[in-house]
């Protein structure tokens, strides 16, 4: 197992939010996005960028069953607050 393998296999702190959603874990750098009413709205994706670490919204395409990449962003919570509908 190389560094790279090791470092994206360690989990990293849950991200703090201010919305009404809540981040439940799905993955090392990977959490659910659900709603109050309790419906996964998407995920939220932790991503190495050269300036510092980024947030990806993904919203799942049914039609496909694939995950969409709705945008990245510098904060989690505007991370989120593009998965509000």
């Amino acid at each position: 197992m190389n560094n790279t393998a090791i470092a994206l296999s360690v989990p990293v702190a849950t991200p703090r939010i201010r919305g009404r959603e809540r981040l439940d874990r799905a993955g090392a750098a990977l959490w659910r996005v659900v709603a109050r009413d309790e419906r996964v709205i998407g995920h939220l994706r932790r991503v190495e960028h050269p300036l510092g670490e980024r947030f990806r919204a993904e919203r799942l395409h049914l039609a496909t069953g694939r995950f969409r990449e709705v945008g990245e962003f510098w904060s989690p919570d505007e991370a989120v607050a593009s998965l509000r509908v």
